[in-house]
């Protein structure tokens, strides 16, 4: 039990010290493991895990949905919110119809959006970086 415990208070840590970017690769990569799992559980026939870990997915797609600035996000947060509604729409279609096909669609859209972040974020650590340097 102390293992436990011990490893809670790291995830804590890790989301407490990290950066806006770096918590939503950590959605991201919440999302993406659900996702694995709910289509495992779903190969399994195993429906409880199957439906338990797509709602888990779900959740942190419509969370991401409500952290979008539709006023000053302008056209990112429009594509943003247009790939998380197709996503949201793949997942409950697959968990209502116990087919992977759209797990799997919805596991590449979040995949590439994860990189995409990845990207900006390796940018603005060099950019942080370089004015640094100058300062």
């Amino acid at each position: 039990m102390a293992y436990g415990r011990f490893v809670q208070e790291y995830q804590k840590g890790a989301v407490n010290g990290a950066s806006p970017i770096q918590l939503v690769i950590m959605l991201y990569d919440g999302a993406l493991k659900f996702m694995e799992a709910g289509k495992h559980a779903m190969l399994a026939k195993d429906l409880e895990k199957q439906n338990q870990n797509l709602q888990r997915a779900q959740k942190i797609v419509l969370e991401l949905m409500s952290c979008l600035d539709m006023q000053h996000g302008a056209d990112i947060a429009k594509n943003l919110l247009a790939l998380y509604s197709y996503t949201l729409q793949q997942l409950v279609e697959s968990n209502v119809k116990d087919d992977p096909e759209g797990i799997d669609r919805s596991i590449r859209v979040f995949s590439e959006l994860r990189e995409s972040w990845v990207e900006i974020g390796k940018t603005v650590k060099a950019n942080a970086e370089e004015q640094s340097r100058a300062a």
